[in-house]
């Protein structure tokens, strides 16, 4: 028979043993064993919900599909996961990386080590959380893909639920909230002066109310001051729409556009019609340039073999670095002096046999296709400078050699080798002026600026722990 102080050491033990497997934690310091890890995880599941969300990407529609709308969404996304790993490696004494926003979250108090499983059921679960949340047309889907990959319906209980995946849910909810994304305001400006912007005409571009996302500049960056913070003061100093058109700089940059980006150059190479198409992605349908970038983020992540710590670090600074590169862009269209008219509508304003010009880029049918929004700068520069500089400052250099992919439906091919990153800010940037839809200016202010992004994102956010422990405030 067992002394009093024999059953109260007994159930001492079995209450830390069910406190433990309550918080969903390894139950070994209280004499229990491991429990298996969950039979359906298979990979790595970051890199399993970047396949969720290009879907949902790919099933976006109107402005819910636009670039800015995308990227904000993927940085929401990631930003949570990185923090919930960041939970994680805090409350195991492993955090090396300041969570984004700076509050490192500890929820066990003297844990001893892990449960197997546990890692991954706090990405998949706030994975799971922020995507459904983010896209609810697509609940249907987000909730198969869960159960398929962890053998569980999404609703079942959890305890990881309330002591991590809440709070960091409700953290990137307030952080977001009010950030100007839902302004339904449509374009009230001027579309006729030459140089202005102006409907093109093709599909859903035939009125000014149907320029997409007129207010996105506007929106509250994720880790930039503003969205102004690396706007040039004018575009290549022109300040009317009079002196620009009337400048011989704005007849070269209107003719080289001309000459190479039209459906019939004959001065187009070949391996720029490739690189054009390859990088295009703006038709509904595909992953959008945003998406293409973040598949990239997950080929990198795969050939240099990264833990799970680093692969959520890697997609959190290559998302917030996107996000903001796309309010940047947009804030140069939208919010300068001049909003730049795109190439189609200047060249056939000078009339002739130029009247019926057409760009290269189309759609599905292969009838001209422009994006519905102003030309300077170019967002797929802004986007792939953004990422090419993120992934150079993550990994501290850049002539590291990856195989892209393409899924637009016009590409030559499917698979191209990059051997560095700039080759992607290169591409993408030139990729434009060869589909015919930008000017060489908008190309490289374009990325100037998602350049100025990158590095500034990479020197504010997620940035090493500090020897004394994370900064919080």
């Amino acid at each position: 028979m067992k002394s009093p102080a024999g059953r109260r050491l007994g159930r001492l033990r079995a209450a830390a043993v069910a406190g433990a497997v309550l918080a969903g934690l390894s139950p070994v310091a209280a004499g229990a064993p491991q429990a298996a890890a969950a039979t359906g995880h298979k990979g790595d599941p970051t890199q399993y919900w970047n396949k969720v969300l290009l879907q949902t990407f790919r099933n976006a529609r109107g402005w819910d599909a636009s670039p800015g709308k995308l990227s904000r969404a993927g940085a929401m996304v990631y930003a949570a996961i990185y923090n919930a790993e960041s939970a994680y490696q805090y409350t195991y004494g492993t955090l090396k990386y300041q969570p984004y926003l700076n509050r490192p979250l500890k929820y066990a108090h003297k844990p001893s080590r892990p449960r197997p499983d546990e890692e991954e059921r706090l990405i998949d679960r706030t994975a799971y959380r922020m995507i459904s949340q983010l896209f609810p047309g697509d609940r249907a889907y987000i909730d198969a893909k869960f159960k398929d990959r962890t053998g569980r319906s999404p609703h079942s209980y959890d305890p990881l639920d309330h002591l991590v995946v809440d709070p960091v849910v409700r953290q990137i909810n307030k952080a977001r909230a009010g950030d100007g994304s839902n302004n339904p305001d449509v374009y009230r400006g001027d579309t006729t002066t030459p140089g202005a912007w102006r409907p093109t005409g093709e599909q859903d571009c035939k009125q000014p109310s149907d320029a997409v996302t007129p207010n996105w500049g506007k929106v509250r960056p994720f880790v930039l001051r503003s969205g102004s913070q690396f706007r040039p003061p004018t575009l290549r100093g022109f300040t009317s729409y009079a002196e620009l058109v009337a400048s011989p700089q704005y007849a070269s940059q209107r003719d080289e556009v001309r000459r190479v980006g039209a459906v019939d150059s004959t001065e187009r190479t070949h391996e720029q019609t490739v690189i054009a198409w390859f990088w295009d992605h703006d038709l509904d349908g595909t992953y959008k340039p945003p998406g293409q970038m973040l598949q990239l983020t997950g080929i990198v992540a795969m050939k240099f073999k990264l833990d799970k710590y680093n692969t959520t670090r890697l997609f959190a600074a290559s998302a917030l670095a996107l996000a903001d590169a796309g309010i940047a862009a947009w804030d140069t269209k939208y919010d300068s002096p001049i909003k730049l008219w795109r190439p189609v509508s200047a060249i056939q304003a000078t009339g002739g046999a130029n009247a019926t010009w057409e760009p290269l880029n189309a759609d599905r049918s292969g009838a001209p296709f422009t994006p519905c929004f102003p030309a300077w700068t170019s967002g797929h520069a802004n986007f792939t400078a953004a990422w090419a500089g993120a992934m150079k400052h993550f990994f501290g250099r850049d002539n590291v050699s990856f195989v892209a992919h393409s899924e637009d439906p016009h590409t030559i091919v499917a698979n191209r080798t990059m051997h560095s990153f700039s080759q992607v800010a290169y591409e993408g940037e030139f990729s434009r002026l060869w589909l015919g839809m930008h000017y060489r200016w908008d190309a490289e202010d374009g990325n100037a600026i998602g350049t100025h992004v990158a590095d500034y994102v990479s020197a504010n956010a997620l940035l090493p722990t500090r020897p004394c422990g994370p900064h919080q405030h």
